[in-house]
């Protein structure tokens, strides 16, 4: 049935109409059958949709409908009313937490050890507060062994005792603090070349020697411009007739201009000593050096670089020997933050005058002669740059190379034997080491990892490696090593028990053997190589109260028959057992 509806039809006949179909639908939408029957629907081919069929739907829709762009304004009403209520909450208990019980803290300890080799430590240490201020402390340490190398013709034992008091004051203004020490040591010259000498001769040495030191110094600290001054006056002698006085004198100024800040340090180093014989006349000699520095150096901060841009300007006048000279050294450094405090990167160039002294070259190697020519180094730069950071919060580490020039590098030598040397002493057989002095660039790579696992856990390890070159081809690096190597590990195993490892490797050193006359099988000159070694040492100890420790410790636990100068071997396994206590006045 159709409907056909010419133009000329009027609005009335068209309602009419439309009311007329819509009864109809009505009629048969409003048929009942209960029931609807089924239907078999068969496919005869499974959906496969297309690229066409999809769409992506965008992130953002544009919509261009001014209505749905319009925000309305929409009013919240909250109707509250009071609801009874019988609950009641039950109050809050904070939960229980293990905490450590707070380690008290003593201003005083002794500690006693001792070992086999006949060894003995001891230390005390003492300090106390005269006032809110003031202070005192003091610390007496001694460490001893009786000898006992294994084919050591000579004795071998030494004594070493060092006693350092202290008294300051400390306030917002100002700080100081004088020193006063005395230190005594006794070293013997052991280490005789296989088969150069009888046993007779060996019966007639006297291979101890005896150093002493006496010190007094200061420190001073003003919340001005003077920010920290240090003064210290050593003397030095020993057995043999040998003596060095040094005074060195460091105040520090400090300073802002324009928002930067100036600082400026001075030098004093003055050292005069004497030696009673020269290794092969016998004969007093005498050696002296005044080394006047002015360091002035700005600090540039600017967001995470660093710099500081400084000269060292040194005059070195010579008293006895030598030549008085003028020094100028390039003194900057600086440091950039790549990643916060996870990269740090770091270089410099630096350069000084270094002051050498018996008393320094003693403290190194206690084998060298009383016969030493003594005389300042020459340090013109050293330049390095490395990185230093955290891969963690809990490790840290820090590479570096760095090369560095020195005209005047003291370095140790085994002294000439000479069977006709007119000063016959018991460190004229070949058995102590002399001081020479050689232009050395050293070309060097430093790398250290630290570790804190946990409170109870720490470990750290860094080695060096480095490469000597030297202007005299006749010459060598004398006893400095290509690779040294250290690591430690300290562990808490409980509250009350606690043990430590620690590992250090050093590689090979050059020395020579030499001698004035030819005794066969003998030859003139030995070229040498010191075979490179490692120390393990361990610890482990037991607090028995908050007082009192008790501890053991092994050195050389691998029993390494090595040396650490030509012909002079060193201690085999050492174990040493002690206990210390904490205690206050």
């Amino acid at each position: 049935m159709s409907f056909i509806v010419s133009k000329n039809k009027s609005l009335s006949s068209i309602s009419l109409l439309s009311l007329c179909l819509f009864a109809i639908q009505i009629s048969f939408s409003q048929k009942k059958d209960d029931n609807i029957g089924t239907e078999v629907v068969n496919v005869v081919k499974p959906y496969t949709p297309s690229i066409s069929d999809a769409f992506k739907v965008k992130e953002t829709p544009t919509l261009d409908d001014e209505e749905t762009a319009k925000k309305e304004n929409i009013q919240y009403n909250i109707f509250s009313f009071p609801v009874a209520s019988t609950f009641a909450p039950a109050k809050g208990k904070a939960a229980n937490v293990d905490k450590s019980a707070e380690e008290k803290i003593f201003s005083n300890y002794i500690t006693l050890a001792a070992g086999n080799y006949g060894a003995i430590n001891a230390e005390l240490f003492i300090t106390e507060n005269i006032s809110n201020t003031d202070y005192f402390g003091g610390m007496l340490r001694h460490s001893s062994a009786q000898g006992g190398i294994k084919d050591v013709v000579l004795d071998d034992k030494f004594f070493n005792t060092a006693l350092d008091l202290t008294y300051g004051s400390r306030t917002k203004a100002m700080s100081w603090n004088a020193d006063l020490g005395y230190k005594n040591q006794v070293y013997n010259w052991y280490g005789i070349y296989p088969g150069l000498l009888s046993d007779a001769t060996i019966a007639t040495i006297d291979p101890q020697q005896t150093y002493h030191t006496l010190y007094v110094g200061g420190r001073l600290g003003l919340d001005n411009i003077l920010k920290e001054s240090t003064l210290k006056f050593s003397r030095f002698w020993d057995a043999f007739g040998s003596a060095e006085n040094r005074f060195v004198a460091k105040p520090s100024l400090e300073f802002d201009i324009v928002e930067q800040k100036i600082k400026v340090d001075f030098v004093v180093d003055y050292i005069s000593g004497s030696f009673d014989k020269s290794f092969n006349t016998g004969t007093s000699f005498k050696y002296g050096f005044t080394n006047v520095g002015f360091q002035p150096s700005i600090k540039i901060d600017k967001d995470d670089l660093t710099i500081n841009a400084g000269v060292g300007f040194f005059y070195s006048a010579a008293q006895e020997s030598g030549k008085s000279k003028f020094f100028i050294y390039p003194q900057v450094t600086g440091s950039y933050k790549v990643v916060g405090d996870l990269m740090v990167f770091y270089a410099g160039l630096e350069g000084t005058l270094q002051q050498n002294s018996y008393h320094d070259f003693v403290q190194e190697n206690f084998f060298v002669s009383p016969t030493l020519e003594v005389a300042p180094t020459n340090q013109k730069f050293d330049i390095y740059a490395g990185l230093k950071g955290k891969l963690a919060s809990s490790i840290s580490y820090n590479i570096r190379g760095s090369y560095k020039n020195e005209d005047g590098k003291a370095l140790f030598k085994s002294n000439i034997y000479d069977h006709f040397n007119a000063n016959i002493e018991g460190y004229t057989y070949a058995n102590s080491f002399d001081v020479v002095y050689e232009k050395v660039k050293t070309l060097s790579f430093f790398g250290e990892l630290k570790a804190d696992f946990s409170k109870n856990v720490s470990f750290g390890i860094n080695g060096t490696f480095s490469s000597y070159s030297i202007d005299d081809p006749a010459e060598e690096a004398w006893n400095l090593p290509a690779i040294k190597l250290a690591t430690t590990l300290d562990v808490n195993i409980t509250s009350k028990w606690y043990a430590g490892t620690s590992l250090f490797f050093v590689g090979e050193r050059k020395d020579v053997f030499r001698q004035a006359t030819v005794t066969p099988p003998l030859p003139d000159d030995v070229n040498i190589t010191l075979k490179s070694y490692f120390d393990l040492n361990a610890h482990v100890g037991f607090k028995y109260s908050e007082r009192l420790t008790f501890f053991l410790k092994g050195n050389n636990l691998a029993n390494q028959d090595y040396q650490r100068w030509l012909n002079y071997p060193v201690y085999g396994l050492q174990i040493l057992g002690g206990a210390s206590y904490k205690f206050d006045f």
